[in-house]
């Protein structure tokens, strides 16, 4: 590459409030508890897109043009904490045969936040004269409310999308498959994004909340994370809503925990990310039990992994081994995507697809895109298609299956009105 990218990352004085910072239309953001990193304005030093039909798999080619990106770059960063230094945002598809682009954005300027210390990273080009412009914040614009109603799949069409999965599990096809739905909507042109990534943000604080070409959300399931070669992952499978009152939740919880069919279900999930993370790490352990993981609307079964990277790969090269993980897909993989591709009505395009960020030397944190919409302008307004799934097994019942994915569509759909 004939001009290589010189990053410059220096310490500043505290900020509250990073999204601020960021391109109301277009906010480029990760953040979780209030820390995390958010492009400043609008600047983009490269972005990387990689289109449907792209040979052997678009995140293997992803992560080859970005070493190739970063392997030469002239980095500066006196901090080396997660998030500094050279960093891009990424957005990949669920699906190999999704229309949609994955993308990786590099951006000009970037502030970021960690454990009390706050930076402002400054992304160029060697070739290049013009340097970003000072981080300055933004007001935030008006309040606005957007509507969305039922999309390609209705709630009795996707009731029947189960009980076609039920019948192919019965008949030894898969053993385990997520079926998602879809709403569709639109919100006014012009609206500030950067409200919806604080409302989820404040909201659901344990999760990861992201902004990334258009994709909002706030996912509680972490693919992969990567920080000096030590490798964690969260796995979420099996799911109940949240009680009225302290009694009810205790009943529910107790439920969730002694389910078999939501063990099974969390099982399959483990041990898909258990097998894909092998060859790739030296050691690696997975909590023995599940945990039950709280949010504000319901609770999830949870178990998290850890191990040591084994060989010269980044955290991009672990979500192209890890997706799409049984939580999100099913078992068999390749029997649950055909199976996805014929019972759902749409492209689910970066839904449940890897989203997050990667550094020069491959440290990074990935999530799974859920609790998310996908935003595009059109012709008067900003359109809004958003997305909630549920794992299908032996003895999934339609409508409960149905009324979980109401449960999941709840962050948003609130943060929408």
């Amino acid at each position: 590459m004939s001009s290589r990218l010189v990053v410059e990352t220096r310490e500043i004085d505290p900020v509250e409030d990073l999204l601020a910072f960021a391109d109301p239309a277009r906010p480029l953001a990760w953040l979780r508890r209030g820390d995390g990193i958010v492009a400043v304005g609008d600047g983009v030093v490269e972005t990387i897109r990689v289109p449907a039909g792209t040979a052997p798999l678009r995140s293997a080619a992803i992560a080859d043009a970005w070493r190739e990106l970063a392997q030469d770059a002239e980095v500066d960063d006196e901090l080396g904490l997660p998030g500094s230094g050279l960093v891009a945002f990424g957005a990949l598809t669920f699906d190999e045969d999704s229309a949609a682009d994955s993308v990786l954005i590099v951006p000009s300027l970037v502030i970021g936040r960690h454990s009390g210390r706050t930076w402002l990273t400054r992304i160029r080009f060697s070739s290049s004269t013009a340097t970003a412009d000072d981080a300055a914040t933004r007001e935030y614009g008006p309040h606005w409310a957007g509507t969305v109603g039922p999309g390609a799949q209705s709630p009795q069409g996707y009731q029947d999308s189960v009980r076609q999965a039920l019948g192919r599990i019965a008949d030894g096809e898969l053993s385990k498959v997520v079926l998602a739905r879809d709403l569709t909507g639109s919100i006014p042109a012009g609206s500030d994004l950067r409200r919806l990534v604080r409302a989820l943000s404040t909201g659901y604080p344990d999760t990861w909340a992201f902004a990334v070409d258009g994709l909002i959300g706030a996912s509680p399931e972490t693919l992969v994370t990567v920080q000096q070669r030590t490798v964690t992952a969260r796995v979420l499978a099996g799911t109940i809503g949240r009680g009225a009152d302290a009694d009810a939740d205790t009943v529910a919880s107790a439920h969730l925990a002694s389910s078999t069919k939501d063990l099974d279900e969390h099982e399959y999930a483990v041990q898909s990310v258990l097998a894909s993370l092998r060859p790739h790490t030296r050691v690696l352990a997975a909590s023995e039990q599940p945990f039950l993981l709280k949010l504000p609307n319901l609770f999830h079964l949870a178990t998290d992994v850890e191990g040591e990277l084994a060989d010269g790969g980044s955290s991009l090269d672990l979500v192209g081994a890890l997706h799409p993980t049984a939580a999100v897909a099913g078992t068999p993989t390749s029997a649950a995507i055909a199976a996805i591709r014929e019972l759902e009505p749409f492209d689910r395009g970066r839904y449940a697809g890897p989203v997050g960020w990667v550094d020069a030397a491959g440290n990074g944190e990935w999530a799974i895109a859920l609790r998310c919409a996908q935003f595009s302008p059109a012709a008067t307004d900003i359109a809004v298609t958003a997305y909630a799934g549920a794992g299908i097994v032996t003895g999934s019942d339609p409508e409960s299956e149905m009324l979980e994915t109401r449960v999941k569509f709840r962050p948003l759909v609130d943060a929408l009105a």
